[in-house]
């Protein structure tokens, strides 16, 4: 069966070292909407007692894993050949683009070369990650927001209980200077001499500017972050049904 012209192949690699396991299915289908995660692999020395969780979720996703012993005690041989993995992979496959699972800023240059192509990248990592990594991803998501949605059968303890995901309030955002400013920033940039601005040029926008996601905020798509923070006058084309905002401050 040949490529599908709108489907865009995605290559993920996963530094299980730093990476939950209880995270997997939330990446795997957070990156679906997407493409298809045809290149899945991950990362580690298996013979590790701390990476025996991993394994049936390699089996369950179908995830490769790639065995690399720790040859310094000082040194983390996985970044290095992760990263030899990717930048191979960027020059002998056709890949739409990349996933990075990992909390660790070492992996911001692989990052930065590969956008440097043109090619997305997506970064996938707890809260705790480094601003210089999460920057420079294409978008990255928090994976305890991920993990508010996912429960496996095999997850029953209460130590392997993932956190419930919540939405911040309205006040919350509005007091996330970046946040506002990211979506003010989008709005003036793309609106018309009205003010007014559609959500879907609002939303490019800040796509092809920031590694900003509504999921971070526990929503899963912006409009519904739009209406909670509530900073922007709302209009809904009846015909279209197209959403398009304005900030309160226009005109005043």
């Amino acid at each position: 069966m040949g490529r599908s012209k709108n489907e865009d192949h995605i290559a993920l690699f996963i530094d299980c070292d730093n990476i939950s396991y209880r995270a997997i299915e939330g990446i795997i289908n957070e990156l679906s909407k997407y493409g298809v995660v045809n290149i899945r692999q991950a990362y580690g020395n298996w013979t590790k007692d701390n990476l025996k969780n991993w394994e049936s979720k390699l089996l369950a996703f179908a995830i490769k894993p790639i065995q690399q012993f720790d040859y310094s005690r000082n040194k983390n041989a996985t970044d290095i050949l992760m990263t030899i993995d990717a930048i191979d992979l960027l020059h002998t496959k056709e890949i739409d683009a990349f996933a990075f699972a990992t909390s660790d800023s070492d992996f911001t240059p692989v990052v930065m070369r590969v956008k440097a192509e043109g090619i997305k990248v997506y970064g996938f990592g707890e809260e705790k990650t480094p601003k210089p990594f999460m920057v420079a991803c294409s978008q990255f998501i928090f994976t305890e927001k991920l993990m508010g949605n996912t429960r496996t059968t095999t997850e029953k303890t209460p130590s392997d209980t993932p956190p419930v995901t919540r939405r911040k309030s309205a006040k919350e955002m509005r007091g996330d200077h970046w946040l506002v400013h990211v979506l003010k920033n989008a709005a003036e940039q793309t609106m018309e001499d009205d003010g007014w601005a559609t959500l879907a040029e609002v939303g490019q926008y800040i796509n092809n500017n920031t590694s900003f996601s509504p999921i971070n905020y526990g929503y899963k798509k912006l409009s519904s972050l739009i209406d909670a923070i509530d900073i922007f006058d709302v209009y809904v084309d009846e015909k279209t049904k197209q959403m398009s905002i304005r900030d309160k401050r226009f005109g005043k």
